[in-house]
């Protein structure tokens, strides 16, 4: 096939990814210099379609970037009122005292916030400043320079037929090229993912770690509503299966966000975390919330849990990792958007400056200086043991163990006699062989508090053109069923909470084969953590397919 021909265009920066990092990078850049010119690629259908997160915003971030936020009537309304957390048992609870804890795993002064509606508001802002904003534009290719650095990025491709080549109607995108490329995918993005290998970013780093976020938005009855109240949990029904908890937090609107997570450092192949996602939902905590409401929205997304030990080298030629792209989230405050938005306005001070000095391809150093020891280290650091703990020691633990160790490095400057802890093996690695655990009886979804996973997927308004390639790319096809289905009973078809993975059986249950139902996707990338073989590669599909996510 003859090398493709595109058009270009040129700009100052690329950022790719309409996330809080993306566009804090914009705004950042264009209330430094308005004549920059910054351009920022959103593979969704509009800004904030693939946006999903609990979320509580620490508004530190947005502070820092806009600090009249308030007065510009940012969709950010809902104060923390009431912080609650539980460990839980099949049919009670244990309030858990917050005292105990440093000041800040408390809530106070945060807000309860849908970021997809906070980055729809933050696009309004950037483009007030005049930035251009192309969503449904998926960056698909890095475009390399001719010393290796990276150029720009190449989007807008869309007409492929399913078997890869160019239909009657193909469009081949353009190259978009810049001085500088900030990626800002969230989390493992397939260009972060190229560029972290082609650029060995995260040698001397431990393995990044990951948990796979499930969410549901409900409308409850007046009655069971109590706007500014955060809960979080943890034990049942997890046990020793798996880490992980969950959250509840109401907003106004009589809304609630009721979410679970599920760490995939897990063994047990059989475990199914929609399904227990939907269990935990009959708990009485959260079952009298919901109870007379109706769920309106579902979706999930991978959640980068490695923290400081596994965020990588932050710079390459040419551009930087932004926010989850690098893994900033602190895990046991269960925040990342503030750290995102702090990492787009670092890299975009760093980005002008070199600009200013006439630099282009470089690594921008000074945003790895910034990251390692500003604001994100002082949220990041403290915390760094928790989660090598909880994954190596157990739940009780973590609590016990992980609260002093946080106590420390909060008095005595990040010191802790445990040092830094390593998290050891991959997520993938980590999956034990299925002759060495027991299957796990999921009760059936009872359709009011509880459902299946095709119906909760049609509340993510998913759509993918089917006559495109399919973007989940097996390595070798003969694995799911010669090597996964054997010796881990094909966990594909349970980690994925869109039901994208299923193994078909004759009626006499023989002649197993693997079936990928891509449409379904809503781009979590848990099939490319999970996968014990490694073998399932997470791509873009063309432009604006996916979820479309109303306001996650």
């Amino acid at each position: 096939m003859s090398e493709i021909e595109r058009e270009s265009m040129e700009y100052d920066v690329v950022i790719v990814g309409a996330g809080p990092a993306g566009l804090s990078a914009a705004i950042r850049l264009k209330q430094i210099d308005p004549e920059l010119q910054v351009v920022v690629l959103e593979k969704g259908s509009e800004v904030g379609a693939h946006i999903l997160s609990g979320a509580v915003l620490d508004p530190s971030g947005l502070d820092a970037l806009i600090p009249d936020w308030r007065e510009q009537g940012a969709p950010i309304k809902t104060e923390v009122k009431e912080d609650f957390f539980y460990f839980l048992g099949e049919g009670g609870k244990f309030k858990i005292p917050s005292w105990p804890m440093p000041k800040f795993m408390h809530n106070h002064g945060n807000y309860i916030v849908s970021m997809a509606n906070v980055c729809r508001w933050m696009a309004e802002q950037a483009e007030a400043l005049g930035v251009e904003i192309f969503p449904g534009m998926a960056a698909s290719q890095l475009v390399y320079g001719e010393n290796g650095e990276v150029r720009g990025v190449v989007a807008g491709e869309f007409g492929r037929e399913p078997d890869g080549t160019a239909g009657p109607g193909y469009e081949p995108g353009m190259e978009l090229l810049g001085k500088y490329v900030l990626i800002g995918e969230g989390v493992r993005g397939s260009l972060a993912k190229e560029l972290i290998a082609k650029y060995n970013l995260s040698d001397g780093r431990e393995p990044q770690k990951f948990g796979l976020g499930m969410k549901e938005i409900w409308e409850v009855k007046p009655e069971n509503h109590h706007e500014g109240r955060v809960i979080h949990t943890m034990g049942w029904p997890l046990g020793k299966n798996a880490g992980g908890g969950s959250f509840m937090y109401h907003l106004e609107n009589n809304q609630v966000f009721v979410g679970f997570v599920v760490h995939l450092n897990y063994e047990n192949p059989h475990l199914f975390p929609y399904m227990e996602f939907q269990r935990f939902k009959h708990h009485p905590l959260i079952a009298e919330v919901l109870k007379g409401g109706k769920r309106v929205a579902y979706g999930a997304r991978a959640i980068t849990e490695g923290g400081w030990q596994s965020m990588p080298k932050l710079t390459f030629p040419g551009g930087a990792l932004l926010g989850c792209s690098a893994g900033m989230v602190n895990v046991p405050r269960i925040k990342g958007n503030h750290n995102a938005m702090l990492s787009g306005k670092a890299a975009a001070e760093a980005v002008a400056e070199a600009i200013k000095a006439g630099r282009a391809g470089d690594e921008v150093t000074a945003y790895s200086d910034d990251v390692l020891n500003g604001p994100i280290a002082k949220d990041l650091k403290p915390v760094r043991n928790v989660k090598p703990m909880w994954s190596k020691h157990g739940l009780t633990a973590s609590l016990v163990f992980g609260g002093f160790d946080m106590w420390c490095n909060s008095l005595f400057g990040n010191f802790s006699l445990f040092g830094t802890m390593k998290h050891g093996k991959t997520d993938a690695a980590a999956t034990g062989r299925a002759e060495r655990f027991e299957k796990i009886d999921y009760p059936k979804p009872d359709g009011v508090l509880s459902f299946d996973r095709l119906t909760n997927v049609s509340f993510s308004f998913t759509n993918h053109a089917e006559e495109q390639p399919c973007h989940l790319q097996l390595k070798d096809s003969l694995v799911p069923i010669e090597l996964n289905l054997p010796r881990y009973d094909e966990p594909a078809q349970r980690y994925c909470p869109a039901g994208v993975y299923e193994v078909l059986r004759d009626d006499d249950g023989s002649n197993p084969r693997f079936q990928i139902n891509f449409q379904n996707c809503v781009h979590c990338k848990t099939c490319d953590i999970k996968d014990p073989a490694q073998n399932i590669n997470w791509t873009t599909p063309q432009g604006g397919d996916g979820p479309n996510y109303p306001n996650m």
